[in-house]
């Protein structure tokens, strides 16, 4: 499975789970207020590396993130035109 960026990664200007990433797998999307990194479902191997990475804890097992996080999944499925687990 993959792994989800939830909220706290709005705005973080930190790039250390991108530059931990084996196979490049997370991308970061701006729109007009902040910018918001997405991890592609098909790309990621679940090595766990970006979890560690994290300085904001953002980043999920898709499994494991919180309800009050839950729309980020489809978030994240959507932003590669996917469709989302059903979780």
């Amino acid at each position: 499975m993959t792994h989800i960026i939830a909220e706290p990664c709005i705005g973080c200007k930190d790039t250390a789970c991108v530059d931990v990433c084996p196979v490049d797998c997370i991308y970061e999307h701006r729109n007009d207020s902040a910018a918001q990194s997405f991890i592609q479902p098909e790309e990621c191997i679940d090595c766990g590396l970006c979890v560690d990475a994290c300085p904001v804890e953002a980043i999920f097992p898709i499994e494991e993130v919180p309800d009050k996080w839950h729309r980020f999944i489809a978030m994240n499925y959507e932003q590669f035109r996917l469709e989302a687990p059903g979780i």
